[in-house]
């Protein structure tokens, strides 16, 4: 029995436990009380609610989900849930709900439902509690909103414009122009603008209802800016421990301005008041204040604009922020090489540490710390100065205990050095040119490096004499306004020496030895090249010299030419010459001088361009050879000297018209830029000023150019000369030949036409014609006959004179003797052929011949007697006689082999033969016919 009480006992505790925790549950708190309130000014919605008073007394942890509405969605536009504790104070609960759509445009409803953290089933919802918007106002005309509002850059924002009763919204946009969502339903229209960026200073909404009078439109302004930076470099401090100054960096743009503009606000904690100061902004914001004995402070800044608030704060002990007052009236003594300077404080009774700064000639800044502090000023003395030099010194100072940062710098005050003794000596260097009887010598002298005015030079004194018999110096003084003079010298050896003088005393001289004058060996001209930085410069070095000059002219084509020179040390064998007088094209002339003792002898002698340049002008072609293919050409007058803006190094030939590949023997190809080929040849040696360009085509028009190079090329342009090639010579001979000849000839032959028909053509007589037929005797029938006595032939050619008193017929024909029958004539018509001083005697010859030759002529009779008979029948036939007699032009060929007095018949009979020769094939013998 006492085990099932126990087992009860248990068990109903149990039980209890289960029934509350299902009641617990199945219990739900509806809501009671639903209220909602809006705050336009910060577009929020404030809802209030609570549930009963039962939830409260059991201090339930609920959780309550809140919707809401708009009045054109069926949907809520925002869910959240809410959890909270309730306790007994029965206090409504209460939820704020930012809205991104002004309030104005459109009325928003709220429902609430809850439940308890251990139930498990949500109450029912409460009815929908409606805030009512201006879409719901009966107003006069479309209105904006938001109005004047400011937006954060970077932010959404959503316009409205909510129009009459009656009225469809026809337009909304914005100025300036910016992407937006648009959304128009009727009487509403919405812009939602993503990502606002700031373009203008403000801009504007524009909205219009679907007429057209003046109450439809309305127009809205809204601002785009950023909230305030925190203010940097926020710090106080003070320079006499009363009045303190706070000063910071405003930071970034807003974009807000006028009444939207930050606003800053000092307050000071330990006192617990704000700062009596007005805030004032340039480069850095400053505000101060007094702040009596007070030494500890606590100072914070508060900077605050529509958008936003920042705030930034310094703690600070006073004696620990001293920041004294710029040094003022600052007076010096000085010497030639010291400078004390003095000057005025007006931080009374607070121990201060002062700097000093000097700004050297050259530029750089040296900083002097300490000073010598008395009642009413302070100094320091600066030392290691350079006399007659110009200084600029300006002081500052810092609280010497707790240093916080240096004052503002004093006014700077330049001070000049007194003078002293110059130091050093000029650097001075000569040009001697001879002179009848003696030299001219120009001085020239400049401050070296190492040389110090140390004042104002007021002169230079030139001393010279001569070196060997120890004359009387002579000397002259000149302004400082001069650097050169010159003076006249024998030929004897010289000491010139020159000084500065200032204010105070003489430099030390800088001399000079001209040796005696001799004979010098011309040195030959190196050439030299140049470069962008200069003209490089070198010589052979010699160990006896302790020092090296070069010099030049700046502008070698003037006069004076502005003579330059440099010195090197002994171990130096080149340099790198340059001036900003140097230009392109011009040639610089350099002698390198050896020096030792202060006498200098010409070493090497340099000459080159900064930059070469083309010839400034091109050969002109004085003088042209051709032949049928070649030409020569000369352009002797052309200069290569120190006029040239470039070392003329050769010239090239150009010849046009050529083929395309150009064939020319020893050229190569040259193309212009207008694309026309060229033949070039090039002659690298600037002293040949000759050239003969071969293989050229006989009877052809060419192009000849002749242009000079340099190291900086040649000009662009091309000046052509013409030439033509003459025929060929072997050409010309056979044109000489074929035309000139014979028109020659032709002209010969109709100046002595004459003469050249009697000679090669003779008329032939007619025989009937002649006087000497005349006569009645001489007749045969129709035909005049002549006898052979009435005539004398023109030659009678008698090889053997023996045959010939045989042969000769006319001893037979007359009693007369031959000379009489020839009236005393020489008889030219007997040619004796072969030996006549041999005796008559008849003598076997071979091959013996006699030639009768007859130049009278007959008519062409056909005679059949035999021309054969001997003379002793000519008397009883004579027709027949006269016939053969005149027969034209026989010969009688008579060969004796075997008996030399043969007759002519036997002769006949054996080896005789009869040729007939035409006149025309006889050649003119020169007489006269």
């Amino acid at each position: 029995m006492m085990n099932h009480f126990m087992v009860l006992a248990v068990l109903l505790p149990l039980r209890i436990c289960y029934t509350t925790y299902s009641q617990q549950e199945s219990i739900v708190f509806p809501v009671t009380y639903l209220n909602i309130s809006k705050d336009l000014a910060l577009q929020q919605l404030l809802v209030e609610w609570d549930v009963g008073k039962s939830a409260h007394d059991a201090e339930l942890a609920m959780s309550f989900e809140i919707q809401v509405r708009r009045t054109d969605e069926t949907t809520a536009v925002w869910t959240e849930f809410h959890n909270v504790t309730l306790d007994k104070s029965g206090k409504p609960l209460h939820w704020i709900w930012d809205s991104d759509l002004p309030l104005e445009c459109m009325s928003h409803s709220v429902r609430i439902r809850s439940k308890a953290e251990a139930s498990k089933m949500w109450s029912q919802w409460s009815l929908w509690e409606t805030v009512p918007g201006l879409d719901t106002s009966n107003n006069s005309g479309p209105q904006i909103f938001p109005n004047e509002k400011i937006v954060e850059e970077g932010s959404d924002i959503t316009f409205c414009c909510i129009g009459r009763k009656g009225q469809i919204i026809k337009e909304f946009f914005l100025v300036p122009d910016v992407h937006v969502f648009n959304h128009t339903n009727g009487r509403v229209g919405l812009l939602i603008v993503k990502n606002v960026a700031h373009q203008a200073p403000d801009i504007t909404a524009y909205c219009r209802e679907s007429c057209n009078e003046g109450q439809c439109y309305d127009s809205a302004v809204f601002f785009v800016g950023k909230p305030p930076d925190t203010p940097n470099d926020f710090s106080c401090q003070t320079q006499d421990m009363r009045i303190v100054t706070c000063t910071w960096s405003q930071g970034g743009e807003t974009y807000l301005y006028g009444r939207h503009s930050p606003k800053y606000t000092l307050s000071e904690k330990f006192s617990q008041k704000t700062v009596p100061c007005t805030v004032s902004c340039s480069e850095q914001c400053l505000c101060s204040w007094d702040i009596g004995q007070q030494r500890i402070c606590n100072v914070t800044v508060t900077v605050e604009n529509p958008l936003g608030k920042k705030t930034a704060t310094d703690v600070f002990d006073v004696t620990h922020r001293i920041y004294p007052a710029a040094p003022f009236q600052l007076w010096e003594e000085c010497t030639d090489t010291e400078i004390t300077l003095y000057w005025k404080h007006r931080n009374k009774g607070i121990e201060l540490f002062c700097q000093t700064e000097v700004l050297q000639p050259d530029g750089k800044v040296e900083l002097h710390n300490g000073s010598d502090t008395h009642l009413h000023y302070a100094s320091i003395t600066l030392g290691g100065l350079q006399p007659y030099t110009e200084y600029t010194a300006r002081v500052h100072c810092g609280a010497a205990k707790h240093f916080w940062r240096w004052s503002e710098w004093s006014e700077a005050r330049t001070i000049r050095t007194k003078e002293a003794t110059p130091s050093g000596k000029l650097d001075i260097w000569r040009e001697i040119t001879p002179v009848l009887g003696g030299r001219n010598v120009t001085l020239f002298w400049k401050q070296a490096p190492s040389f110090r005015a140390n004042g104002r030079i007021i002169s230079y004194e030139v001393t010279w004499e001569k070196v060997e018999n120890g004359s009387k110096p002579e000397s002259i003084s000149f302004s400082s306004v001069y650097n050169s003079t010159r003076i006249s010298i024998d030929n004897h050896s010289y000491r010139i020496s020159i000084m500065a003088k200032n204010n105070v005393n003489y430099s030390l001289p800088s001399v000079l030895i001209i040796p005696r004058a001799t004979g010098t060996e011309e040195l030959q001209e190196e050439q030299v090249n140049g470069t962008d930085d200069g003209i490089f410069i070198s010589w052979e070095p010699r160990h006896i010299y302790d020092s090296y000059i070069i010099d030049w002219c700046n502008f070698p084509m003037l006069q004076p030419c502005d003579l330059q020179w440099k010195r090197f040390g002994p171990n130096t064998s080149s340099a790198l010459i340059n001036s900003a007088a140097f230009v392109p094209g011009v040639r610089y002339n350099f002698h390198i001088y050896g020096s030792v003792a202060n006498r200098a002898s010409l070493l090497e002698r340099k000459t080159g361009y900064l930059r070469e340049l083309p010839p400034l002008l091109d050969p002109i072609v004085d003088k042209v050879e051709l032949t049928f293919n070649a030409v020569t050409l000369s352009w002797d007058s052309y200069h290569t000297n120190k006029s040239q803006s470039g070392f003329v190094r050769g010239y090239h030939v150009y010849v046009s018209p050529i083929p395309e590949d150009c064939s020319l023997k020893g050229s190569k190809k040259h193309v212009l830029p207008d694309d026309s080929v060229l033949c070039k040849y090039t002659i690298e040696n600037p002293e040949e000023k000759r050239y003969t360009v071969k293989h050229l085509l006989s009877n052809t028009e060419y192009q000849l150019a002749v242009k000079a190079y340099t190291g900086g090329g040649e000009t662009p342009s091309v000046e052509f000369i013409r030439i033509s090639t003459p025929f060929k010579s072997n050409m010309l001979y056979v044109l000489v030949l074929l035309v000139i000849v014979p028109s020659l000839v032709a002209a010969i032959c109709r100046w002595k036409m004459k003469w050249v028909k009697e000679c090669c053509c003779p008329v032939i007589p007619s025989p009937n014609k002649s006087k000497v037929l005349s006569f009645k005797e001489f007749k045969i029938g129709s035909e005049n006959v002549l006898k052979i006595s009435d005539c004398i032939p023109d030659m009678l050619a008698v090889d053997n004179k023996a045959k010939a008193q045989k042969l000769h017929p006319w001893s037979q024909l007359s009693s007369t003797p031959i000379e009489d029958k020839i009236d005393g004539h020489n008889p030219s018509w007997i040619y004796l052929n072969g030996n006549e001083e041999k005796d008559f005697t008849p003598t076997p010859t071979p091959q013996t011949h006699i030639w009768f030759e007859n130049f009278a002529y007959s008519s062409h009779l056909e005679v059949k007697s035999d021309p054969y008979r001997i003379p002793d029948t000519l008397e009883a036939s004579k027709p027949e006689l006269s016939v053969v007699l005149y027969e034209p032009r026989y010969y009688f060929d008579i060969f004796n082999e075997d008996d030399a007095a043969s007759t002519p018949r036997e002769t006949a009979g054996g080896k005789t033969s009869l040729r007939y020769i035409s006149q025309t094939d006889v050649h003119c013998l020169g007489r006269r016919l």
